[in-house]
């Protein structure tokens, strides 16, 4: 049997390029860069410390603080790992198992899913966690009616915790394109990434959950401001988006999301979108920014080589996104919609970085910068130590 955890890129893009020809459209419209501001490469940024935090994870997904000063880290293959006083408790928080009844969790038909790009992604802490000691996490699982993703609510028990309830089900899950992202809004209400996993047409698909940003509020139920009624649905058109922050004095919601790695005959378009209600992000009858009324363009996007982005969140004025394959901590100077600069941190050119693949960017309690590693997830070349939590020192 083959284990797809540990698929080599060249394999995943063979495979991309299959699905791509099975789920064939007309070709997609495509438009130039959003905004011509020239990426600048920083190998060894100045005013930056970099320490290694945490060390001696596996493929790493989702780092959440709790108020409390603990932290939790997500590992792709089914574990959620407690942090204390900068220490890595040697026991798993909750273990996601593969089989029923195997699951710290309880006697919860978890049956983890944790191949290709798929297993446990996101975290996300509820946002009155003293009063209501609430995890919550998406991962990806597999059922008698095949591959799906979910998002489950935990109750926190100080080392471990328990399962609560299932608060989203039925979101399409597959190898590849799970999105994965989960994280509350300024608003108290919960958000999450999903992607089309390869079948292009559902991200324009109202009906289907995939490709999409949704909202629900912190009990699995639908908002009555939601733009579709009785849908979780905020936005839809993507293609495989990984990463939520909102901007700490707007509260504008930005978002990463992967371009094409073959569809169409098109690689990279990796984009940088400001999310809004109820809008199409043109997947996949737009690519790039064609400036088309009925679509939203990126206000950033690569379309020379793969970037991709992931997590992401703003720090010290700036949205630090963590990236993939280009294996660079990109720095956005943003004004609204306007992109002032971008700087390639720890980057040599666009194909290589010195801390390899990173999956996400968090900003601590403490006023720095958390980087996750992603060098043991079946595509990166690893380092001493890896997988690592990396906390960043920034300069003002």
């Amino acid at each position: 049997m083959i284990n797809w955890y540990q698929v080599p890129a060249v394999f995943v893009m063979a495979v991309t390029l299959v699905m791509s020809t099975l789920t064939h459209a007309k070709d997609p419209v495509v438009g130039p860069k959003p905004q011509h501001v020239k990426d600048i490469f920083l190998p060894t940024p100045s005013g930056i410390r970099v320490e290694n935090w945490i060390t001696g994870l596996e493929a790493p997904w989702s780092l959440v603080f709790l108020p409390d000063g603990r932290a939790l880290v997500s590992e792709r293959p089914g574990r959620i790992r407690l942090i204390t006083d900068g220490k890595l408790a040697e026991m798993p928080y909750a273990v996601f198992e593969t089989t029923p009844g195997a699951s710290s969790l309880g006697n919860f038909f978890l049956n983890l899913f944790a191949s290709g790009e798929g297993g446990l992604m996101g975290l996300a802490v509820h946002p009155e966690f003293s009063t209501k000691p609430y995890i919550y996490a998406m991962y990806t699982w597999r059922g008698p009616g095949g591959v799906r993703n979910r998002i489950v609510r935990l109750r926190d028990r100080g080392s471990n915790a328990t399962f609560d309830k299932i608060v989203l089900g039925g979101v399409p899950g597959a190898l590849f394109h799970n999105g994965g992202r989960i994280a509350f809004g300024p608003d108290g209400m919960l958000y999450a990434t999903t992607g089309e996993i390869f079948e292009m047409q559902m991200a324009q698909d109202l009906d289907a959950l995939g490709g999409k940003v949704l909202r629900i509020d912190p009990e699995g139920g639908i908002p009555g401001d939601n733009p579709f009624t009785g849908s979780p649905v905020w936005s839809f058109g993507h293609r495989n988006p990984q990463g939520l922050a909102w901007h700490p004095k707007t509260s504008t919601l930005y978002q990463s999301e992967h371009g094409p790695s073959g569809e169409f005959g098109f690689g990279a378009y990796d984009e940088i979108n400001i999310i809004e209600k109820g809008r199409n992000y043109g997947w996949p009858q737009v690519v790039g920014a064609p400036a088309r009324s009925l679509y939203v363009d990126p206000i950033a996007m690569w379309p020379e080589t793969s970037v991709p982005p992931a997590g992401m969140t703003f720090h010290k004025d700036a949205l630090y996104v963590a990236t993939l394959r280009s294996e660079a901590l990109i720095r956005l100077r943003i004004d609204g919609q306007r992109v002032l600069s971008i700087e390639r941190l720890f980057a040599k050119n666009q194909h290589s970085g010195i801390l390899g693949r990173l999956r996400d960017a968090v900003e601590g309690p403490d006023g720095r910068l958390y980087i996750l590693t992603s060098n043991r997830d079946g595509r990166g070349s690893p380092r001493p130590g890896d997988d690592k939590i990396l906390r960043l020192t920034i300069g003002n």
